[in-house]
């Protein structure tokens, strides 16, 4: 700023000893503040907002500096971008919307020993008199200023897009110099784990909320040239090139990987109620239409009038589907997209192997009766039938569902198998701090449980075997042991876990007290053939990496 020889009514502004509020030191390097009108809001900017302010100074007993209130146009800058001095960046970060404050500002928070010639001597205090009238939400997305956000319109709600989700936004493109790059006339939709156009675009929808607006400042290393899926028409635009985006979110579509490797992925097109899902065993009301990639229904399943009624996991629908099904609420609609892993011969006949695509309405569901509400013989029925399901399913070949109803038997989601878990102490005796909640079941029915729950967690770990999941296995079979220390099934099935994740001292542990138990175990004594030849190879393997070693220091 100019220096100024009028400073009548700036000298008039600046007797702060009787604005009627106490000066405060800001920091640790001597920036004072006092406040002469409180603002009216509770929020402050951040670093990298642009504020737009009213700003007056002096030299403390020297000339006045132009001000930018005497034109009428505010003085705008944006904060820890270096644009002013630090002890304004300082001050005005702490100030609230129609805040004014007189701020004293120490040499080393200003122009230091040099000054700044031949406006502001060396080592001189300034003063300031700062209005604050508004800021504009700036953000460094990246953390390095290679995205600058600022909002222009703010959007609506809380949420924001995910990384799996597909959006529709509506954007322009420009160079520096305006030129420009690329638009989209009737709006884009993608996938923001995709992206488009440049990265800017998908790490800056993830901030925004729906209907806002805002413009990026994009630097060259998050622009055009590293983008890997955008237009093709954009060849002239010279390689490391600054952008200036104008960016709308229109709207999106909150994307579910139901199973965790994007074989089964659902799109939330209507929102369901409350909080509830299927689980397992619920019996649901649904409309669904299933379609090939080229528009064709293949299957059209209930109606508003009629819901198609069924039971979740029971293989009466396509698995993909409905595990998809357990994942919505009543009252949600969705499109589902199931890969061609999950279509198999007994699902749709006539369909050749390729993606399904289901738009689905779960209309209603009833869950299983939970374990709370049942009597002493129902939950043990219960548990009877899961195992036996899961004895089915396992003779199929169907591991993973075979599992699911073995763990059903001992989860803690109201199975009288966890409980009784608790309540078994190594000798099978009562666990007195346990009493109460065991009161309902006689001695001849705590003893069929127990036996349900060691068979339940024997037959779980068999299929974590099958399904190469050796660690959860052993810990299944570790579970029982603790119950029955010389179960021999515990003991076969640990090792063969322990065998694959070469714990091979351990697997000669089990196996050695399995056959302490029973000598003539044909399963373990092939175990033990493999544990033997498993010690073989190794040795060989080290005699070799030990024959190398020495040929090389030879």
């Amino acid at each position: 700023m100019a220096l100024s020889s009028s400073n009548s009514s700036l000298e008039t502004d600046m007797k702060i000893e009787n604005s009627g509020f106490p000066e405060r030191e800001i920091g640790t390097q001597g920036l004072r503040k006092q406040i002469l009108r409180k603002g009216n809001s509770w929020q402050t900017p951040f670093p990298g907002d642009e504020v737009e302010v009213h700003c007056s100074g002096r030299i403390e007993g020297g000339a006045c500096l132009d001000a930018s209130g005497d034109e009428g146009t505010p003085f705008k800058f944006k904060l820890s971008q270096s644009e002013v001095i630090k002890g304004l960046d300082e001050g005005v970060s702490t100030m609230k919307k129609g805040e004014r404050a007189i701020f004293i500002i120490p040499p080393t928070l200003a122009y230091g020993e040099l000054g700044f010639s031949p406006l502001i001597p060396p080592n001189s205090t300034l003063i300031y008199n700062i209005e604050m009238l508004s800021w504009t939400s700036i953000r460094d997305i990246t953390g390095d200023g290679g995205i600058l956000k600022k909002i222009t319109k703010e959007g609506e709600g809380w949420a924001t897009p995910r990384e799996a989700d597909e959006v529709l936004v509506n954007y322009e493109a420009r160079l520096e110099d305006a030129t420009l790059v690329s638009k989209s006339d009737e709006g884009v939709e993608f996938n923001v784990s995709d992206g488009y156009l440049c990265p800017a675009v998908s790490k800056a929808v993830k901030t925004m909320r729906r209907g806002e607006k805002a413009e990026l400042a994009v630097k060259f290393s998050y622009g055009l040239r590293q983008n890997k899926n955008g237009p093709m028409d954009i060849d002239d635009v010279p390689p490391d090139s600054n952008l200036t985006i104008k960016l709308e979110l229109v709207s999106w579509k909150s994307v579910i990987d139901v199973t965790g490797d994007k074989k089964v992925l659902k799109r939330i097109t209507r929102v369901g109620e409350g909080f509830d899902r299927p689980n397992e065993g619920s019996v649901v009301k649904v409309i669904y239409y299933g379609k090939l990639k080229d528009g064709t229904v293949f299957e059209s399943k209930g109606s508003n009038e009629e819901p198609f009624e069924f039971t979740t996991l029971e293989e009466q629908i396509n698995e993909g589907l409905d595990r998809a099904i357990m994942t919505m609420k009543k009252g949600e609609q969705a499109l589902v997209t199931v890969s061609k892993v999950y279509l198999h011969n007994n699902d749709i006949s006539g369909i050749a192997n390729e993606d399904l695509f289901y738009e689905v309405e779960l209309i209603d569901f009833i869950k299983e009766k939970p374990f709370w509400k049942m009597d002493t013989k129902e939950k043990i029925k219960a548990c009877e039938r899961k195992k036996n399901d899961g004895n089915v399913l396992f003779s199929a070949g169907k591991f993973w569902r075979a599992s699911r109803k073995y763990e059903k038997e001992s989860s803690s989601d109201g199975q009288i198998l966890l409980i009784l878990e608790m309540h078994y102490n190594l000798n099978g005796a009562i666990a007195a701090t346990y009493v109460e909640f065991d009161h309902s079941f006689s001695d001849d029915e705590k003893s069929v449980a127990k036996a349900l729950w060691l068979s339940s967690n024997l037959n779980s770990a068999a299929c974590k075997l099958k399904l190469g999941e050796y660690l959860e296995a052993s810990i299944l079979c570790t579970k029982v042991l603790k119950h029955d220390p010389f179960n021999v099934k515990a003991l076969y099935r640990r090792s063969q876990a322990y065998l694959k994740i070469s714990e091979l001292e351990k697997a000669e542990e089990d196996i050695k007290r399995a056959l302490t138990s029973d000598p003539n175990n044909r399963d373990v004594k092939l175990v033990y053939k493999e544990l033997k030849d498993k010690r073989r190879e190794y040795a060989r393997y080290q005699a070799e990496v030990f024959s190398t070693m020495l040929s090389r220091m030879g």
